[in-house]
């Protein structure tokens, strides 16, 4: 059963979406137990705290889409980087994975990887490494650069590479959350074996989609 949504505010890109797949349909590498609390308390908290500083800061979601609240997020406060990284973080995380056995991939994003990084299998250990490398809490990202290009990075907190703020830059294509709140109680602190076990569910035909 797909859980319920949590509406945050007025306009829809603001809102947390219904989650497009059922808590325990991620499993064994994602487990049921803590979808349930990443999406329903963690996310929505953040989706309810930018409705929030949207009021306080005046930002109307009717008027403002949520990728230019990024690209001008040093003009706003730390509640609405912080919240606002958040929701548009977790939005994009759950797009990035799907039910059953990932396969790699085809087309031209694959093409990119290969151009890009050599071969898939270096491109998931260069990936890899940026999500275990990142101190603390943080995001690993695929991204295209302004030049067309892939790169691979990683930024803390709720950051992202929309963010003006952001010494990693480009159109997110994949991204992996690697807070705790993640994964920590199936893996506890063993960050790598989530994010090996985690590219079983990437849904590679939304990378692909979001390729430019």
């Amino acid at each position: 059963m797909i859980p319920s949504v949590v509406a945050a505010a007025a306009g829809n890109e603001f809102e947390q979406q219904p989650l497009p797949y059922a808590y325990n349909a991620l499993e064994p590498y994602i487990d049921a137990m803590t979808m349930e609390i990443h999406y329903s308390k963690h996310a929505a908290a953040y989706a309810k705290n930018l409705a929030d500083a949207c009021v306080a800061e005046k930002v109307n979601p009717q008027t403002t889409s949520l990728e230019t609240l990024m690209k001008n997020i040093s003009k706003y406060s730390a509640k609405m980087r912080n919240n606002g990284g958040g929701h548009f973080n977790h939005e994009f995380f759950w797009k990035c994975m799907k039910p059953g056995t990932s396969t790699q991939p085809s087309g031209k994003l694959a093409a990119a990887i290969n151009q890009s990084f050599g071969s898939f299998e270096a491109f998931k250990t260069a990936f890899a490494d940026a999500g275990k490398n990142r101190f603390g809490s943080g995001w690993a990202w695929l991204v295209q650069t302004a030049d067309g290009n892939l790169k691979i990075g990683s930024t803390p907190n709720q950051d992202n590479p929309l963010m003006d703020i952001s010494d990693l830059k480009g159109t997110p294509l994949l991204g992996l959350d690697v807070w705790e709140h993640a994964y920590y109680l199936k893996y506890q602190n063993k960050r790598p074996d989530y994010i090996n076990n985690w590219f079983n569910i990437v849904n590679w035909d939304f990378v692909g989609s979001q390729l430019k």
